[in-house]
């Protein structure tokens, strides 16, 4: 029987969220599978999408008994950051409980969550808005690392091209491991790809501290990530006591002294990587000890080695140097 699979979309959709894993889909069934695609939108017709290119609906989203097998609601710039549409949410809501499994496309994980699809599960979006969505829905569990989150036939995915990954496991949980590395060969990704989103985000984000005190530390340590900066000696170049120090920094950065260091290190060590320096030189300019502690650093962090960060995502033209 064919697997029917309806993809939600709305004025403002991300294209990239729509095309990817259909993409997916369609180029399954040159290889045997029966993927049926829909495109659902509340009320019919058309939508705009994030290019400005339209999208032609097959049908209404919001229509009496439609359910899927596999439901897709795609994400868009703005849903994050504004109200969604309270008929856009009670279409979802709908299609989510006719259907067998319910998936979210980067941010259409805020649309699962406003509809309240993801009470009480684990989900991800994308890496620049999921502690806004830890935020804002107390009860998911948010992990910002994941390429994507399965929790029973709950499935969200990070950023835009992460729909692709979500779609091939979709289809391996359909068809097995044959097929899906069949499709990802076709269309040139990985079937799984090494190391999570973190790779894909700045170390640092959020805004400059508002203390006096805690901006010159701030300064201090991001224009030389190298120098001695132990709590003790950052609390005495502020002519403060460490108590202190650590109370500011848990105050307004939410960290200590210490793992806001390492924050730093580590940013400074990828923005290393990314102009071309080599692994050994990368680690002193960062205050890392040794090229091996960069390496646990980035494994830890990122899933990834220090050298296949810097493959993936160094300047082009850049020329690495210092092969250490």
């Amino acid at each position: 029987m064919q697997h029917r699979v309806g993809v939600v979309v709305f004025d403002g959709v991300k294209m990239l969220d729509v095309a990817g894993p259909s993409e997916v889909f369609a180029e399954s069934n040159r290889h045997g599978a029966d993927y049926g695609l829909s495109v659902c939108a509340v009320g019919g017709g058309s939508v705009m999408s994030s290019t400005g290119m339209r999208i032609t609906a097959d049908t209404d989203a919001s229509a009496d008994g439609l359910g899927f097998d596999t439901l897709l609601v795609a994400g868009g710039d703005l849903l994050p950051t504004r109200p969604i549409d309270p008929a856009l949410l009670r279409a979802v809501r709908g299609l989510a409980a006719r259907s067998r499994r319910v998936c979210s496309i980067c941010t259409g994980a805020f649309i699962l969550a406003a509809a309240g699809l993801l009470d009480g599960h684990r989900a991800t979006t994308h890496w620049q808005h999921t502690r806004l969505l830890a935020d804002a829905y107390a009860s998911i569990t948010v992990e910002p690392d994941a390429i994507f989150v399965r929790d029973g036939d709950l499935f969200s995915s990070a950023g835009v091209t992460a729909g692709i990954d979500l779609a091939l496991a979709l289809l391996e949980d359909d068809h097995g491991e044959g097929p899906a590395r069949q499709v990802a060969r076709s269309l040139v990704v990985f079937l799984q790809r090494p190391g999570g989103q973190s790779q894909f985000s700045p170390a640092l984000r959020g805004p400059r501290p508002r203390t006096p005190v805690l901006r010159a530390v701030f300064d201090g340590i991001v224009a030389d990530p190298a120098a001695d900066h132990s709590a003790a000696a950052l609390a005495a170049r502020a002519s403060v006591s460490t108590r202190h120090l650590t109370r500011l920094f848990r105050d307004e950065l939410g960290t200590t002294p210490a793992k806001y260091v390492e924050a730093v290190r580590f940013d400074s060590a990828k923005a290393a990587l990314d102009g071309g320096l080599g692994v050994g030189a990368a680690a002193e300019r960062a205050g890392y000890g040794s090229p091996e502690s960069l390496r646990r650093a980035f494994v830890s962090r990122l899933g990834v080695s220090p050298r296949a960060y810097q493959q993936r995502f160094a300047r082009p033209g850049a020329t690495t140097r210092d092969r250490r």
